[in-house]
């Protein structure tokens, strides 16, 4: 009686909403994602200050990583190993292919340990998950911007200029952070579950460099192993890249075809299962 006495009309009409976990698999609610663009950008943004915080160079980083592994690069493949660079001096040649690798590694390695690293976060507040990988790309390409530059004056001083394929380059671009959120994003949400998954990403990330096309031409591979090659997404980005900007020959279409082929399945394979998961993120990390 006492219940039905506090209870009102408009109690009674009012809907009410039950949530429920959805079972199985279930895509990713990319209009509420858009909601929470400003979230998105914040986390992005703090990434990037985290990242040079108390540092003594800072953002001075960004260009020394580059240009010491493209002298590293130099050395050792270019001189002492003489791989060939296709008529292109070799500190270009290189450079050329380390730029979307390292966007690619970056993305790949923060987007991997984004939940685990903000498991406070996850487990006081609700946003939509996605959100943290998404900004630990978003970060990457401050870096790959300070490193283009560094790319710039680099063929500037081998008096190479790009040809009317440059304006390709946007797609190669967006085909490296497809790439590596197609792997960062899956691997995220197995490090919440399996924290093996984070001491593996260091070794995952130096095999799959030696199995993109960045010290060395593509054309040294062999043509029964072609078809295979192109999975790896990242080797038609490394020669699109020398296509758009070092006048290399451009990826055939078959290879254009499977490398962007298989990063779309794999992003799609990966964010259904980060969006069916995330349910279970704030009780598991």
């Amino acid at each position: 009686m006492v219940g039905a006495a506090l209870s009102s009309p408009a109690d009674k009409e009012r809907p009410r909403v039950r949530r429920q976990a959805h079972s199985g698999w279930s895509p990713v609610d990319w209009a509420e994602i858009w909601r929470y663009r400003e979230l998105l950008v914040f986390y992005a943004q703090r990434d990037l200050k985290v990242r040079y915080k108390q540092t003594i160079l800072g953002v001075m980083w960004a260009l020394l990583q580059p240009v010491l592994t493209m002298l590293a690069f130099s050395i050792f493949f270019g001189r002492l190993a003489s791989v060939p660079s296709n008529g292109v001096p070799y500190p270009a040649f290189a450079l050329c292919g380390l730029l979307p690798w390292q966007l690619f590694s970056y993305a790949l390695t923060q987007s991997s340990n984004c939940l685990v690293q903000d498991a406070a976060v996850l487990t006081k507040v609700y946003f939509p998950r996605l959100i943290l990988p998404l900004a630990s790309v978003m970060a990457g390409l401050a870096d790959f911007a300070i490193a283009f530059a560094v790319l710039i004056v680099v063929m500037l001083v081998y008096g190479i200029v790009p040809g009317a394929a440059l304006i390709v380059l946007p797609a190669f671009t967006l085909l490296t952070i497809l790439s590596a959120l197609a792997v960062g994003i899956g691997l995220s949400a197995l490090n919440v579950q399996y924290r093996d998954v984070r001491y593996a990403i260091p070794f995952l990330t130096q095999l799959w460099l030696f199995a993109t096309p960045v010290a060395y031409p593509s054309a040294i591979v062999p043509v029964g192993w072609l078809q295979v090659y192109a999975l790896n997404p990242m080797v038609c980005v490394v020669d699109g890249f020398r296509w758009a900007l070092l006048g290399q020959p451009a990826p055939a279409l078959s290879t254009i075809a499977m490398s962007t082929g298989s990063a779309l399945v794999l992003l799609m394979l990966s964010t259904f299962y980060f969006s069916s998961s995330a349910r279970r993120f704030a009780d598991v990390v």
